[in-house]
């Protein structure tokens, strides 16, 4: 099948547009699981009536994965600010709103993040045994109420159209807790901008209620789980700094 260029291209798949219909095309180094695991949390974040693309089906196109899924016409929330960024905040809080949303639902045939996050930091080829092990203990010693948090949310995750707000890429979305959520949010941001990164984290607490200090006891655990990431533009020495950091506390 020919799809002819791709319109988007991730760190996991490639994006095209066919027949007024999105074609994900997942890469070849990925689990033969991946399009299946995806479409089972797509769908159950549409189920719980979240604005979501629909999902037409899950299928092998030129012997790779892929998932065939509703086309949404818009823009997203991030090339709105990188073409007018006086308007941070605006669009900052917009995307605030709908993450609360989001993590006011109270998940249950979900991936559990405790199982994301001990995998991931098992699993990662940087970290040495004695920050596994720290980094676990920090996990397990965490209470918190599972609801449902998406996993990689920031404002290019999110599309604006004539009359609606719509999250796509539900991949990494997981049963779990919503301040280690906002923490991810907060250190995607951090990759590129201190500034979006610290509003975000002002905007988020004044909303929630939560403290600062609530969220960034999840701060080297989730480095480190994202240190098992295959993520070309993320440096794992900013990370590293992130967990020694922490360490030293």
């Amino acid at each position: 099948m020919n799809l002819g260029n791709p319109i988007a291209r991730g760190n996991t798949a490639k994006i095209y547009l066919l027949d007024n219909k999105i074609i994900k095309v997942f890469n070849d180094f990925l689990p033969n699981t991946e399009s299946i695991n995806e479409e089972n949390k797509q769908k159950y974040a549409y189920s719980c009536g979240l604005p979501v693309p629909k999902i037409f089906d899950v299928t092998k196109i030129n012997g790779k994965q892929a998932i065939i899924m509703e086309y949404i016409k818009g823009i997203t929330l991030g090339d709105l600010y990188l073409e007018n960024k006086e308007r941070a905040e605006y669009y900052m809080n917009i995307s605030v709103d709908m993450q609360l949303e989001i993590h006011s639902i109270v998940p249950d045939t979900i991936e559990s993040m405790d199982d994301k996050l001990h995998r991931q930091i098992n699993t990662s080829p940087i970290l040495n045994k004695r920050l596994k092990s720290y980094l676990l203990k920090e996990l397990n010693s965490i209470t918190f109420t599972n609801r449902l948090c998406h996993g990689d949310f920031h404002l290019f995750n999110l599309i604006k159209t004539e009359n609606r707000m719509v999250v796509i890429d539900w991949v990494d979305s997981s049963s779990g807790d919503i301040r280690a959520d906002v923490y991810r949010t907060y250190l995607l941001y951090s990759q590129f901008s201190s500034e979006l990164a610290e509003m975000y984290m002002r905007i988020y607490c004044k909303k929630s209620g939560l403290l600062r200090s609530e969220i960034l006891q999840w701060a080297p655990i989730v480095a480190g789980a994202r240190l098992s990431e295959t993520v070309l533009t993320e440096n794992s020495e900013r990370l590293m700094e992130i967990i020694n950091t922490y360490l030293k506390m």
